[in-house]
């Protein structure tokens, strides 16, 4: 089975025959098979020269490039393999009727909605109070029917994330790990630094799926189609931040994985350490291996593959064969 690289060291990664090396600076080695790659995530400084990335287009491997403080820079996006001037064509019909764009926007907002109710729901059950943010998100994907604009539409998404964030607070429960409020750019503290790495990852996981498709990650719905490189992927991502990344936030929380001292203060933000993103990435990759019974094809699936599924799902839309319908958590 072909696997996710990460990568953490500075250093240089280069061809050799039919395998890629990465030497780092102090002269250590690692061979890595280019036939066991699934996709190269790069968090350190490294050099990379036409050959190595000519290789990488060769096997159709997707690179993702991360800065220091653990900001998604960009991707190597190879030329697709799976072009389709039609699915492109019908991407851009669906985006500039305002109906149909409408239509597919509002059922990111509801996926993404409901699966964040899932998760409130399911600590509710367990003791934890949340009784008001249920009742908010519940009233605000009703009246998400009413609005007739995706900035609207968008709106409410916003009300929607603030009452379920404000759940977070009730279920993690530690002075260590408060999350108050949303922010980014810099993230003011630990939860919300956890957040937006967890963000940025689900966002190139689904980046890497688009690119196994026929879809084009520029042209999105929710998210504007723009001078902005991507937005397909934002879009999806938000089916995916609740089941995949909020639960591992919470798992690694609630076991007292993730410390405070993986986390460090830099200008006037707050980020995770290499220790703290290494336990994250870990957990991740332990998520998307889980399988869940799909209960459509009535067979094990697994996280990651749910997220492709959720794309060919979208295709079968575009194309007129069946109407979308977003996954939501089924427990």
């Amino acid at each position: 089975m072909k696997e996710t690289i990460y990568i953490f060291s500075n250093g240089r990664l280069r061809r050799k025959d039919n395998s890629l090396i990465f030497e780092t600076e102090d002269g250590q080695k690692k061979f890595m098979p280019i036939e066991n790659i699934k996709e190269i995530y790069l968090f350190g400084e490294a050099d990379i020269n036409t050959k190595a990335l000519n290789f990488l287009a060769q096997k159709e491997i997707v690179l993702h490039h991360f800065n220091y403080y653990g900001y998604y820079s960009g991707s190597f996006y190879p030329r697709e393999h799976y072009n389709s001037g039609y699915m492109i064509l019908k991407q851009a019909e669906y985006y500039i009727n305002e109906a149909e764009r409408l239509f597919i926007a509002k059922k990111f907002i509801e996926g993404a909605s409901k699966n964040s109710l899932k998760i409130l729901k399911y600590y509710n059950r367990r003791g934890k109070d949340l009784t008001k943010q249920i009742n908010e998100i519940e009233r605000l994907i009703i009246e998400l029917k009413n609005y007739d604009t995706v900035d609207k539409a968008m709106a409410i998404e916003g009300q929607i994330k603030q009452a379920y964030y404000q759940g977070l607070d009730i279920i993690v429960n530690s002075d260590e790990f408060r999350f108050e409020e949303r922010s980014k750019r810099p993230p003011k503290n630990r939860i919300n630094a956890l957040i937006s790495f967890s963000n940025s990852m689900i966002y190139t996981y689904c980046l890497s799926e688009i690119y196994k498709t026929h879809l084009d990650p520029r042209i999105g719905y929710l998210h504007t189609t723009n001078f902005r490189r991507f937005t397909l992927n934002l879009d999806v991502a938000e089916i995916f931040k609740p089941v995949i990344g909020d639960r591992t936030i919470l798992s690694l929380l609630n076991k007292g994985i993730i410390k405070p001292n993986d986390f460090e203060d830099k200008l006037e933000g707050v980020y995770l350490k290499e220790t703290g993103r290494k336990k994250f990435l870990q957990a991740m990759e332990e998520r998307l291996k889980q399988t869940i019974k799909h209960s459509k094809l009535n067979r094990q699936v697994s996280y990651r593959r749910l997220i492709r599924l959720e794309l060919y799902k979208l295709e079968k839309h575009l194309i007129g064969e069946e109407e979308y319908e977003p996954f939501v958590m089924d427990w």
